[in-house]
């Protein structure tokens, strides 16, 4: 099948070339529930060939050793022609994901051109340590790339999440073996394609289509994948963990589940709350690990919060991400909304208020009411639970001491908001808030690249973007030479 002028391919791409596979995972768009066609699943075998084509590209070619600005300038080629092709590759992660075209257009596809250009610029900039040691030696700390990173990435933001791996693997000097999401595996293809376009060598990106259970685990087992990075959620991400115990052990970047609180104080800006709120719950209909989906509210303005909230929740528009204008996006699948629908209804059986929302829009298509859900106790499952939709909890507290102890998780630690006008407050309480990230007095990433992502506890191991993302693709080498 095609998007306009675009084949859907149902095969890999490996060594710079697409391999023909037979369909065997259907994959359908969950704005109209209309299916597309169907990609391979590579065994163990495909993905060997994919592991063996890297590791020769990067002999060949001598990535890894080559003139750090030609690399650099490599990659901003590469960056350049994601550009040029923005339409296309906006089609192409619409069609399937829950990604408008038209935000893709302007955001996914330009945020992660910038993103690869600047991982490149890390390649000529960071660069070994001399350390202080006696005058009768000479100590640094030299640094190298793995070698072959295998990459997987989840369905949410598939070309965004490519970005990030594929820009910090091969800026390090590594090739990639990458396993996008069954769901959405278009986008992936694609870019890798335009990375050979520019002169990028072939086989330092191979793709290889397929599902977690099969594709995932030849890629995190293989002996020749020298180190996985893996976006996902907490349960695969412990699989992962599991399988690279059982199979060889090699390091591994993990950015998992979150359940991320917002903390609202009454001396805050209510109205510019109320909008950050919303941006951190409804783009992509929630479904994105960083989603602010926990509301943790200052008695004093709990109701005055609430129907801030309600007003914007109800403005959504449920949109096609085909069309040539944004709007509300569809979830995943239907599978994926009846979980959402069944957390909701779970909480509340249990006591919890339906504020607004709860339940499926009436139209074709896997759209989901934006939902506030208020009266719920600490082990409702709308507290506990990922539920990776446009779903929010809404609680309140009347002291600091109330609403730490209600934006603590048991399990998750990925991001948090806290918002408030007291500079003391707003800096004594990033301290004790157990997130990777806090933003205050907003929600959201931007486009500053150079902060680093990725959770505490079971929100994963170490990190993307950011310097920490280039120096995870590299490994260090203690040398001491005694003069």
């Amino acid at each position: 099948m095609t998007v306009f002028d675009t084949p859907l391919r149902s095969g890999h791409f490996i060594a710079g070339r697409y391999i023909d596979g037979e369909g065997a995972i259907e994959v359908g768009s969950p704005s109209t529930g209309a299916a597309l066609g169907a990609i391979a699943c590579a065994d163990a075998d495909v993905v060997d060939r994919a592991v063996q084509a890297a590791r020769a590209a990067l002999v060949s070619s001598g990535w890894a050793g080559r003139a750090p600005r030609e690399r650099v300038r490599a990659m901003h080629a590469w960056a350049d022609l994601i550009d040029a092709e923005a339409a296309t590759i906006a089609r192409l992660e619409a069609v399937c994901s829950s990604r408008p075209q038209a935000e893709a257009r302007v955001g996914d596809v330009v945020t992660s051109a910038e993103q690869i250009r600047f991982f490149a610029e890390f390649a000529d900039k960071e660069a070994g340590t001399l350390v202080p040691t006696s005058d009768a030696a000479f100590g640094f700390i030299d640094d190298a790339p793995y070698g072959v990173i295998g990459a997987i990435t989840p369905w949410n933001f598939p070309l965004n999440m490519a970005a990030w791996k594929l820009g910090a693997a091969l800026a390090a000097g590594n090739a990639v073996v990458i396993k996008p999401s069954e769901m959405t595996p278009w986008t992936t293809l694609y870019v890798a394609e335009l990375s050979v376009r520019v002169g990028i060598p072939e086989g330092l990106i191979n793709v290889v289509m397929g599902d977690g259970p099969v594709t995932g685990a030849a890629i995190t087992g293989h002996p020749g994948i020298d180190k996985v990075s893996f976006t996902g959620s907490t349960r695969a991400g412990a699989a992962i963990m599991e399988n690279i115990a059982r199979t060889g052990i090699k390091p591994m970047t993990l950015e998992l589940g979150g359940k991320s609180p917002m903390v609202v104080f009454a001396d805050c800006d209510l109205d510019h709350t109320a909008d950050c709120i919303a941006r951190g719950i409804l783009p992509n209909a929630g479904q994105f690990c960083v989603a602010g989906s926990r509301v943790i509210v200052q008695d004093s303005i709990a109701e005055a919060l609430a129907d801030r909230l309600k007003d914007r929740f109800a403005r959504v528009v449920p949109t096609d991400t085909l069309a040539d204008t944004p709007g509300f996006s569809p979830i995943i699948s239907d599978k994926q909304l009846r979980r959402i629908d069944g957390i909701v209804q779970a909480a509340v059986g249990q006591g919890g208020e339906l504020l607004c929302g709860g339940g499926a829009f009436d139209r074709a298509g896997a759209f989901y009411k934006p939902t506030l859900i208020a009266g719920v106790t600490e082990t409702s499952p709308a507290v506990t639970e990922e539920i990776f939709g446009p779903v929010a909890t809404f609680q309140t507290f009347a002291t600091e001491d109330e609403a730490m102890q209600l934006a603590g998780h048991p399990t998750y630690g990925l991001c948090a908001g806290l918002f408030t006008r007291d500079v003391g407050r707003a800096l004594r309480l990033t301290r004790r808030l157990e997130a990777g990230t806090v933003w205050v007095n907003r929600y959201g990433r931007t486009r500053d690249h150079i902060l680093p992502t990725g959770g505490w506890k079971a929100s994963g191991l170490g990190k993307d973007l950011g310097r920490e993302a280039y120096h995870g693709n590299r490994r260090t080498k203690s040398v001491l030479i005694d003069l």
